[in-house]
């Protein structure tokens, strides 16, 4: 077609192309993301031009190559004709190039032919391709699943061990797990694609054949990834994942798959579903176990929270578990620690919330001093549930001084009656009492002073608050007295 341009020749006009300059550029992007030729070029290894890509690709010198440099020739020449940003034009050109080589692998991953040992390495070294693109690429990792890449990974993953080439067996097997590791990071839908693809059972399957810790260390990782889902979360649960992990976090060889056990482990107690299962595979003791440790005891006392607050067995693992309340107690006095005690606070308020068994077992424990010194130099959190324990607590003593009533008050009579001709003083704290009870009540005065004294030193507060001789004190510790003795 013609058309009159200012800039034509002598005469006015000037020959224009049938097709506007973006429209070319598109074409020629076209041909070259599609692989050219006349087969069409599917993702995954359909056409001629994909045929002859896939060659190029593990060819020294490939062919796929030149003819891309060609075309991008081409299209800087259009771009320097039509006045356009040549900038914009390279960005597109690597981006053509870029998903190419990306169509190349995925086709090498599919590849399955009569030639085992030459495709066993081809996918090898395609799952190792995917595995560097995916690593810190999100844009690679959403392509290489929309290209089809996690069906053949999730199916390396039944590859049987040995061999004699280095494509194949457990080498073949640690390149697929960490392909799709890298495919499953910040990426909800890659996760459940390779759920939905089958790979909790084949993680399973390579668990029970005593890997190594190289692939320990990718199971556990893949398993961490995976359990990051919400959806995800019952599905391996109910696979009997838990009783694998459990067993990685007691017994894994290297430091990193217990950290990924632990922390898979707490991603799947965060559904009240896995519960059950988590505490058939003994979640409960190793987690009270793991507290003692400061790099677990975080995350150990978060999982701990989650199964006390799921269900009545959960609270009753967790107390039953040896040395349950004990630890706990200590953890409360970890001033350095303030998530810590605020989690301990939380499972200790939750046990004794539901039983009289786990109150008393937690006053044996002492958990009283270390619940009033928390309330004193604890964050917001932990003094308001280290508070409601101790009201916990209180309301039992109260019914135990109600229970033996009686006795109570065939103490309490003469001293609370005085008439004006008894010689009694009824405002003097000690009027009407015997020797003996005035002897328990200073001893009780007594401590209750030391411990005061002992909250405020390790609370580090300025002396002059609490001196030993403080009649604030002593009207503190006698106010106290009063409340809890049945004098």
């Amino acid at each position: 077609m013609v058309g009159r341009c200012v800039h034509a020749d002598v005469g006015g006009f000037r020959l224009w192309p049938i097709f506007s300059g973006a429209a070319m550029r598109r074409k020629l992007l076209e041909v070259l993301t599609c692989g050219g030729g006349g087969g069409g070029g599917g993702g995954g290894g359909g056409g001629g031009g994909s045929c002859r890509s896939r060659e190029a690709f593990w060819s020294p010198q490939p062919r796929q190559r030149t003819r891309s440099e060609r075309l991008a020739e081409l299209l800087r020449v259009e771009a320097s004709e039509g006045g356009d940003d040549e900038a914009d034009v390279d960005a597109a050109i690597k981006k053509g190039l870029a998903l190419e080589e990306l169509k190349v692998v995925v086709g090498a991953l599919q590849a399955r032919g009569v030639d085992n040992a030459g495709d066993g390495m081809r996918r090898f070294e395609a799952a190792t391709v995917v595995r560097r693109k995916a690593k810190d690429d999100a844009g690679a990792r959403e392509m290489l699943a929309m290209l089809g890449a996690i069906p053949p990974l999730v199916a390396m993953l039944d590859e049987s061990s040995g061999g004699d080439d280095s494509g194949s067996g457990e080498e073949l097997v640690a390149a697929a797990l960490y392909a799709l590791l890298n495919l499953g990071i910040g990426n909800d839908t890659n996760k459940a694609a390779i759920v939905e693809a089958g790979a909790v059972h084949k993680l399973l399957r390579i668990a029970e054949g005593s890997p190594s810790a190289a692939l320990m260390e990718a199971l556990v990782a893949n398993f961490l990834c995976l359990s990051a889902l919400d959806a995800n979360k019952p599905i391996i649960g109910a696979s009997g994942a838990a009783h694998f992990l459990v067993g990685a976090f007691e017994r894994a060889p290297t430091e990193q798959a217990r950290h990924d056990a632990l922390r898979a482990l707490l991603n799947l107690s965060i559904a009240a579903a896995n519960v059950p299962h988590l505490l058939a595979a003994g979640l409960a003791p190793s987690l009270v176990a793991a507290i003692g440790d400061t790099p677990w005891a975080d995350r150990a006392l978060a999982a701990l929270c989650n199964l006390v607050a799921a269900c009545p067995e959960g609270r009753r693992e967790v107390s039953r578990a040896p040395h349950a309340f004990p630890v706990l107690v200590d953890v409360l006095n970890w001033s350095d620690e303030a998530g810590c005690q605020e989690k301990a606070a939380y499972v200790l308020m939750v046990l004794a919330h539901r039983s009289y068994g786990d109150r008393a077992a937690m006053a044996e424990a002492g958990a009283t001093f270390a619940l009033l010194e928390l309330t004193l130099v604890g964050t917001a959190l932990a003094q308001k549930r280290a508070s409601r324990i101790l009201e916990i607590l209180r309301a039992d003593k109260g019914k135990q001084v109600a229970e033996s009533s009686g006795i109570v008050a065939t103490m309490s009579a003469p001293q609370e009656r005085g008439g004006a001709g008894d010689g009694t003083d009824q405002d003097e704290p000690d009027a009407g009492m015997s020797n003996e009870k005035r002897a328990v009540r200073q001893l009780v005065q007594q401590s209750l002073q030391s411990n005061m004294r002992r909250i405020v030193r390790r609370a580090r507060l300025p002396q002059d608050l609490a001196p030993p001789s403080s009649e604030n004190l002593k009207a503190l510790t006698a106010a106290s007295t009063s409340k809890s003795l049945p004098f």
